[in-house]
């Protein structure tokens, strides 16, 4: 095993979303922090607390990923440092952003820093319904302007977008405009009933399986060009299981990975299991990192899956296992089925197990020779994909009769594979 690679266990610590504030120069309709203009920075957790509990989710994991985000992120004047101490040490850093703030200068700043991509959120071409939602005049043209920064500094970078009844018409349009403007991948977001989220109508179930429907059509679509993706809506991967089983994304075995392999850090230092569940497993201001991921009763509970009516006995519970934050919002329950989903189990399926003998987040040794070079090119990939990464370099490897796996191959197999990843950041994979 690589230097570097976490140690071996069942819940890992890959991708921590991290909240540094509820300032914002926004205020969103949907905002699930309820951040905006009248917040301040007061309860905020400090740099050098930042830095101490950065540090101690590296000790677990070595290689996880860093969302940045907020609020709005940027408010924070030392953003930079964060990211630069964590991507230095061997996280990936990307930041979450609006996407108003994000000039020539803070863009260089964040790359100098090592984020190594941006997501921005869209929610309407339509400017006046985009401003509107977004509580900002002029924001969709200061992150359309934006997003030209982004390709000029060669900064990748993620759309997202929550799908409302004002937008449901509009998804198709979106996509094919993300894809136009060169993101990596267009996500959308289902709405969580939590923060300013819980004042909003939510479409219905029979909506939710229509548009999870077109997105599994726009998936295959421009697979090769740019992810399409479903967050918060795990029930998307019974539909690509049915209706697009080579799909890369399939590589997870849950698309809901809260508490699992996945946690939020609130602004002031509780740990959440995701961004849209506010219950709070321990507050890192008083405990370390690992004190609370490893021993939380709520984490535990989430561990253990035993999921409550028809998520319970559905035959796609470990595919998708439903949204835990949902559940918890409009039921009451981190464990009660995900209301949004119309699928009816009948209880007398079998489980359908996982398509891939290696998914994402799970550790895989190296068996070939790896040369001095690729062996560091692979320790800096994000430890969630690290083992989906060595196995597919290794079978290329063996089909080819290679003995040892180098920088051009890895090269030469970026090249010929659908953009699941980065097209400049190697193997890189956004996770929720």
């Amino acid at each position: 095993m690589p230097a570097g690679d976490p140690a071996p266990g069942d819940h890992i610590p890959h991708v921590v979303a991290w909240n540094l504030t509820r300032r914002c120069n926004l205020e969103c309709a949907h905002c699930y922090i309820s951040a905006g203009p009248t917040e301040t920075a007061a309860e905020e957790l400090t740099t050098a607390e930042c830095l101490r509990i950065a540090g101690e989710i590296l000790e677990l994991n070595p290689a996880p990923m860093f969302i940045l985000s907020g609020g709005e992120p940027l408010l924070r004047d030392d953003l930079p440092v964060i990211a630069e101490f964590a991507s230095r040490r061997g996280a990936t850093v990307v930041v979450g952003t609006n996407g108003t703030m994000l000039t020539d200068e803070r863009i260089a700043t964040l790359k100098n820093a090592g984020v190594s991509g941006v997501a921005v959120s869209i929610d309407s071409l339509d400017s006046h319904r985009h401003d509107n939602f977004r509580h900002g005049r002029g924001s969709l043209e200061a992150t359309t302007d934006a997003l030209a920064r982004l390709r000029e500094h060669r900064l990748d970078f993620i759309i997202q977008t929550t799908a409302t009844k004002g937008n449901r018409s509009e998804v198709g349009r979106l996509v094919e405009w993300a894809a136009e403007q060169g993101a990596v991948s267009f996500n959308l977001y289902f709405l969580v009933a939590t923060g300013r989220g819980a004042r909003l109508s939510d479409l219905e179930p029979a909506v939710y399986e229509e548009l999870l429907g077109e997105l599994v059509d726009y998936h295959r679509q421009y697979l090769g060009r740019m992810m399409v993706r479903a967050k918060c809506a795990p029930h998307f991967m019974r539909l690509l299981h049915q209706q697009a089983p080579e799909s890369p994304v399939l590589r997870y075995e849950t698309r809901c990975p809260c508490g699992t392999q996945y946690c939020r850090i609130t602004p002031d230092g509780l740990l959440t299991p995701c961004p849209y569940m506010p219950t709070p497993a321990g507050d890192l201001r008083r405990e370390s990192f690992a004190t609370v991921w490893r021993d939380a009763p709520l984490l535990a509970a989430l561990r253990a899956r035993q999921l409550e009516g028809k998520c319970g006995r559905c035959e796609y519970r470990g595919l998708c296992g439903g949204c835990r934050a949902r559940a918890l919002a409009l039921e009451g329950s981190y464990l009660a089925a995900d209301p949004s989903c119309v699928y009816e189990p009948t209880g007398d399926v079998p489980l359908i197990e996982r398509l891939r003998d290696v998914t994402y987040g799970t550790p895989v040794a190296p068996a070939l020779r790896w040369s001095p070079e690729a062996q560091a090119r692979l320790g800096r990939i994000p430890s969630f994909v690290r083992g989906v990464v060595v196995r597919r370099l290794e079978d290329y490897a063996r089909e080819r009769g290679i003995a040892e796996v180098t920088i051009e191959m890895m090269s030469e197999v970026r090249r010929a594979m659908p953009i699941d990843f980065s097209k400049r950041q190697p193997f890189f994979v956004d996770n929720d």
